[in-house]
């Protein structure tokens, strides 16, 4: 496994060491290692069953490991902790939204949740940014797919947190919503936000990402900065890859 890391920072934002993860004799994660700093977008591609997901989930506090170490923004993810929470976002392709409330009773929820000040306004704001405006007071439920999609980056958002984790996020968006999505991840990360996406879509991992990994069968296979891969070969790479 290649890897490069920024000498500028000394202090990674996110630091996990020998993650493991066993579902009684299955191994879904069997040591996972990796650094980021601040401001990285880290894209990690990788089969189904690779083990992305339950990745993910660890690093969020939503599964505990069976062993090895996450820190996150100086906080033990794998503690629970609530100040934690406050520093991170989750995207997936489940929104978390509740589809019979309106987009402003979804936000006001969350922002009352994250114990924000002034929510109401904290709530309008978000759901201006996402473009959704005009349609704050209908209920989530007859949204399209990539209305709600918007709407959930609004509320993983809405607290502002550092460090921002995507799960399959493209999962059934059409080509004007993956457009739109790609244009809200670029702007997050312009903003020096920290980013962990896990996609099967190549082309759009591999737009954003300044790092990238392969994971498969609960490993890190490979790791490496974005600058030193050859993006047209990529796909060749990660089939080769997943053959070793």
């Amino acid at each position: 496994m290649n890897e490069q890391n920024n000498p500028t920072s000394s202090h990674p934002i996110i630091q996990v060491q020998e993650l493991r993860k066993d579902f009684g004799y299955l191994q879904a994660l069997s040591g996972v290692s990796f650094n980021l700093n601040k401001g990285d977008f880290l894209t990690i591609f990788g089969p189904n069953g690779a083990g992305k997901t339950t990745l993910i989930k660890i690093l969020t506090g939503l599964m505990r490991p069976t062993s090895g170490s996450a820190i996150i923004d100086g906080f033990d993810a794998l503690e629970g902790n609530s100040m934690l929470r406050s520093r991170i976002g989750v995207i997936s392709h489940a929104t978390c939204l509740y589809p019979d409330l309106t987009a402003l009773e979804n936000l006001l929820f969350y922002a009352k949740l994250y114990g924000l000040d002034d929510p109401e306004e904290r709530a309008n704001e978000s759901i201006s940014a996402s473009g959704l405006q005009l349609r704050r007071h209908d209920p989530v439920r007859i949204y399209s797919r990539g209305m709600q999609q918007r709407l959930a980056i609004a509320r993983a958002t809405l607290h502002d947190p550092s460090v921002l984790f995507l799960d399959e996020p493209f999962t059934g968006l059409d080509l004007t919503a993956t457009n739109g999505l790609k244009n809200k991840l670029h702007d997050l990360h312009k903003d020096k936000r920290t980013l962990i996406m896990t996609t099967h879509d190549i082309s759009c991992g591999l737009e954003m990402c300044d790092k990238v990994a392969i994971q498969n069968k609960g490993k890190f296979l490979f790791l490496e900065s974005i600058d030193r891969i050859d993006r047209e070969s990529f796909e060749t790479l990660y089939t080769e890859t997943l053959e070793k």
